[in-house]
């Protein structure tokens, strides 16, 4: 693209050791038409042959390498050195598919009013092969603060942002990897930032074994550290402490499904077990909620769940002995006040 124009979009690709993607991402962004854009990579330390493999592309994209901080802190690297007034990330391990950034960036110039537009994703394995289209709109027609924090619809590549709006929220923060994206969100839903959906697949992420979201545990605690750090703020308004216990009850059990998923069976009881306190429902049917719930994530997930597999494990049912103790607890607790 020519220097000499002001970009309408900046494209940020923050990347570490991804050499083996990380050519299909920059070709998805250079491919992409009728609109005016930068390309950005920061590459976060990688001791891969990231920076050999980007050689060839000369000034095709701008090429920043930073010492190693995460994530968080080579996409705010990013934005700082950003020309564009609308700013889109993409993870060096995913790519844009056409037409991406001209439709976001048409809505974001119609609408004033916004500060963010997403869309919508298409899974993809290790080698680029369709696993599974997501269309969260279906589920989630608006993207406001309560559907946000129930139901965390997060992918930065799917997603473009008005800079001025990151900058008030002060970019991603780096307490919180790899959930510093969902973090940001809350920030700026609860700024006030409105959101409008393009209601297409715009990008493919890409599933393997060292994404984000297959770590397993981090991802886990990160996620509810970025729960609790929303819910410690002092002046949140009455309506959104009224949602917080629905709020962790459902993050809680979405987080137990996905330590199951990716194998913590120990971890997946205790994170239940920690729902259990904000639960609406008698044992017997928090169980089975648990386990209609556990499928219904499985199914939105693209991947085949076994209930039985659960349901028989040992940690199941030292869950369930646990809950009937806990149900004696409170019966006798009731008792002796009568």
């Amino acid at each position: 693209m020519d220097a000499s124009v002001e970009p309408t979009v900046s494209v940020i690709i923050p990347t570490y050791n991804c050499d083996r993607y990380i050519v299909q991402a920059v070709e998805s962004v250079l491919q992409q038409e009728d609109c005016h854009y930068e390309t950005i990579i920061i590459d976060d330390g990688s001791t891969d042959s990231t920076e050999k493999v980007l050689e060839p592309y000369g000034d095709r994209l701008r090429y920043i390498k930073q010492k190693n901080q995460g994530v968080a802190a080579a996409r705010n690297h990013g934005i700082a050195v950003a020309r564009a007034n609308f700013i889109a990330f993409l993870d060096a391990d995913d790519y844009f598919l056409p037409g991406k950034l001209a439709r976001q960036a048409e809505i974001l110039l119609k609408r004033p009013d916004l500060g963010i537009v997403h869309s919508g994703w298409q899974r993809v394995d290790q080698r680029g092969n369709k696993l599974l289209d997501v269309c969260p709109w279906l589920q989630i027609p608006e993207l406001n603060l309560a559907s946000w924090l129930r139901w965390k619809p997060v992918l930065p590549s799917a997603m473009m942002f008005r800079r001025e709006w990151l900058q008030y929220a002060g970019g991603f923060d780096p307490r919180f990897p790899p959930a510093e994206d969902t973090n940001l969100v809350l920030k700026l839903a609860l700024k006030g930032c409105k959101t409008a959906w393009l209601r297409q697949i715009t990008v493919c992420y890409r599933q393997h074994e060292a994404s984000a979201m297959h770590k397993g545990l981090p991802q886990a605690r990160s996620l509810l550290a970025v729960t609790n750090d929303f819910f410690a703020q002092p002046n949140l308004s009455h309506q959104v402490r009224l949602m917080e216990q629905s709020v962790r009850y459902g993050t809680l059990i979405w987080i137990a499904w996905y330590l199951h998923y990716t194998g913590h069976q120990t971890e997946t009881i205790e994170y239940l077990k920690q729902a259990w306190k904000y639960r609406s429902n008698s044992g017997i049917e928090t169980l089975i909620t648990w386990v209609e719930s556990f499928a219904e994530f499985a199914h939105n997930w693209g991947v085949k769940f076994k209930a039985n597999d659960l349901t028989s494990s040992k940690e199941w049912q030292e869950l369930v002995q646990w809950m009937f103790q806990q149900e004696n607890l409170v019966d006798q607790t009731t008792t002796c006040d009568s």
